[in-house]
């Protein structure tokens, strides 16, 4: 496979990333809020990784957000709503469905840090590994990245995502791409991916002061 579409779901900004509250001082409510701004440029940044990767043909991102909708549509990607509206692992099997595409990829939302050429690097060595792969996170439990080409995605993200990746018979990768691995949950995360370096959406918020305290 040479070309990949890859899902990337993005929930209600009134019910993304809880876990951050207590580093942006409260629920994400309307899109002019700290965290809502954290929650949409972490999802920024992912989704203009995703598209600048020579291995992505396209990118649809599974949100009924409007506000989530207009920042990845600007950016080039497409959207379609979570029309099972049942939960993420749904939602992702629904956005594969959606792509009419062959080989497909879920990515996390939460990946500041990654860069194209990691995505490449990852989706390439996918595609002569086996019919299903993934990526874990940095914690080697979560799951950032499930690809499956010529057979259905069958997403299993979640804690612990993993190893039910793994005993559903897809293929754990491994390579040189911390920005794939490193997820965003808390303020240790966010620390870490700043660390590592991250797009200019995330950049431009830690420079404006006020989310990493020490």
């Amino acid at each position: 496979m040479s070309s990949w579409s890859v899902v990337v779901p993005a929930k209600r900004l009134a019910v993304a990333k809880t876990r951050l509250t207590p580093l942006t001082g409260g629920p994400a409510g309307p899109p002019g809020t700290a965290h809502a701004r954290l929650v949409l440029a972490l999802l920024a940044d992912t989704v203009a990784a995703a598209l600048a990767s020579t291995a992505v043909s396209d990118v649809l991102v599974v949100t009924d957000d409007p506000d989530a909708a207009a920042v990845v549509t600007s950016l080039g990607a497409r959207t379609v709503p979570d029309e099972p509206d049942r939960g993420l692992n749904p939602a992702l099997a629904h956005g594969a469905r959606a792509t009419g595409a062959v080989a497909v990829a879920a990515l996390s939302s939460d990946l500041p840090a990654l860069r194209p050429e990691e995505l490449t690097a990852a989706l390439t060595t996918a595609a002569t590994t086996a019919p299903r792969c993934f990526v874990p996170d940095a914690q080697g439990t979560g799951t950032t990245l499930l690809t499956a080409a010529g057979v259905e995605l069958a997403p299993a993200f979640g804690a612990g995502s993993a190893a039910r990746h793994r005993d559903g018979g897809a293929v754990r990768l491994t390579g040189a791409w911390p920005g794939l691995a490193r997820d965003v949950d808390t303020a240790g995360d966010l620390r870490a991916a700043v660390a590592l370096g991250v797009g200019r959406h995330t950049a431009a918020l830690v420079a404006a002061g006020g989310l990493l305290p020490c």
